[in-house]
């Protein structure tokens, strides 16, 4: 991390919780936003991702699923949502043949999971975070980028009760 990138950890009880910190990431969010989820199986990725298409002013009526064998799902809103899932990919190589380009220098918000498999390919606007599995309900979510990007959401998180 370079001395402007900031870094804010916060404690989630439960799926509802989860969502509701996704919501408020997704207010904060700004046009052409990239979001790199990382973290393991049951981690909580597509809970925060359809809290942050709700945040983002996509309907109800959109079913937010993980893009697991579609790879990618897109979604109007105020916003539009890009959501990506590279469980999937051998790697950053295999990114050209999705035309990811389109896709991550859009006006779109970009939600990618399992991020951690294209680090390298990822720009350096990234917001990054990492879910922990603590226990059956408890994730710890560790939100770190560049402060232009993360100050926002750390302003949303600590006015909703974070």
């Amino acid at each position: 991390m370079v001395d402007t990138d900031i870094r804010l950890t916060v404690i989630s009880g439960d799926p509802a919780e989860t969502f509701r910190m996704g919501r408020m990431i997704g207010e904060a969010l700004k046009e052409g936003a990239m979001v790199a989820l990382i973290g393991e199986l049951g981690a909580g990725k597509t809970s925060l991702t359809q809290g942050i298409a709700r945040g983002l002013g996509i309907d109800e009526g959109y079913q937010i699923t993980s893009p697991t064998f579609t790879l990618i799902n897109e979604y109007p809103g105020r916003m539009n949502l890009v959501h990506l899932d590279v469980y999937r990919l051998g790697g950053s190589a295999d990114l050209p043949d999705l035309g990811y380009e389109e896709y991550f220098f859009s006006k779109s918000v970009t939600v990618i999971e399992w991020a951690e498999k294209i680090l390298d390919a990822l720009p350096d606007k990234t917001i990054f975070i990492t879910m922990t599995y603590l226990d059956q309900n408890r994730r710890r979510i560790e939100i770190s980028g560049g402060r232009a990007q993360v100050m926002p959401i750390t302003s949303a998180l600590k006015d909703g009760g974070f």
